[in-house]
């Protein structure tokens, strides 16, 4: 009976009320996405853990099974051949050499002190929460992973843009963006009740504005940077409560998209039918 470890879960609920799961699964041959029918949320398998299939039911290349067609197992270790396909968070030595570069990029600006210090703080949480419950990058240590890409991306876009572009403002940003993140989601990623109540965006916005008042940062600097993080999902009925208007937070909202969009694409079987992109994905041969 082949083993597979579970890369990406989400939860729904039929029309007639019962719950089920879309489960992602790989091995080393194979990968493939199921739905497991009459399955509760806090059921396993959760991501990460090995589970294996008594039975599964190919309907036109829908695959499904019922609970009890379903054998979760453990959690692998490092020396189970299966347990380098889910991602992991980055190294923390890679995160300091984008941060390192990117202060570099920004001269002599007075908020590299504040990048440094705070790059170093949010290493260690975002390494350890998703950076969605579904879609892309929702494993743990996805935030860290998204947020990575992000300034990791703008280090090679800045010196092609045609227009000047404030490097130390969008770093600020990226790396605050989502920091609501941490409390909208478990480390499981299960959505918590305050993303009903006040949603990333803002938590993430007041809790950058706190540290630039902190710091004593003019009003205007900050309402520019701050700026950035409320328009980067780019339109209001995506979530942002206002629209990109500078060089900066035009750009930060395409890299924060840009990074979804792949890692959504990545996380998809070929020819799977993905909502967040309107169409079915086609991998490379």
């Amino acid at each position: 009976m082949p083993e597979y470890i579970v890369t990406g879960r989400s939860n729904g609920t039929t029309r007639l009320g019962s719950p089920y799961c879309n489960l992602k699964v790989k091995n080393l041959d194979e990968e493939f996405s199921v739905a497991v029918w009459d399955i509760a949320p806090d059921e396993p398998p959760a991501v990460g853990q090995l589970v294996s299939f008594i039975t599964i039911q190919n309907n036109d290349g829908k695959r499904s099974a019922r609970k009890g067609d379903i054998l979760p197992g453990a959690i692998p270790d490092a020396s189970h051949p299966l347990y380098r396909l889910l991602p992991r968070p980055i190294e923390r030595s890679v995160w300091d050499a984008t941060i390192a570069n990117l202060c570099q990029m920004c001269g002599d600006s007075p908020y590299n002190a504040i990048i440094r210090e705070v790059a170093d703080k949010l290493y260690q949480p975002y390494s350890q929460y998703p950076a969605a419950s579904s879609i892309h990058h929702a494993f743990r240590g996805g935030l860290l992973n998204h947020t990575h890409q992000m300034l990791h991306m703008l280090e090679g876009i800045v010196p092609c843009m045609p227009y000047p572009v404030r490097v130390d403002h969008c770093t600020l940003a990226i790396l605050f963006h989502d920091y609501g993140k941490i409390q909208t989601y478990n480390r499981d990623g299960d959505v918590q009740p305050v993303d009903s109540l006040f949603g990333h965006i803002y938590i993430s916005a007041v809790a950058l504005q706190r540290e630039l008042e902190r710091r004593e940062v003019p009003q205007d600097e900050m309402q520019r940077i701050i700026h950035i993080i409320l328009a980067h999902h780019g339109q209001k009925e995506w979530g942002s409560p206002v629209l990109p208007c500078s060089q900066e937070a035009v750009l930060v909202h395409f890299l924060d998209n840009l990074s979804a969009k792949s890692d959504t694409i990545e996380g998809s079987n070929d020819m799977e039918y993905v909502g967040a992109l309107g169409t079915r994905v086609v991998k490379n041969n």
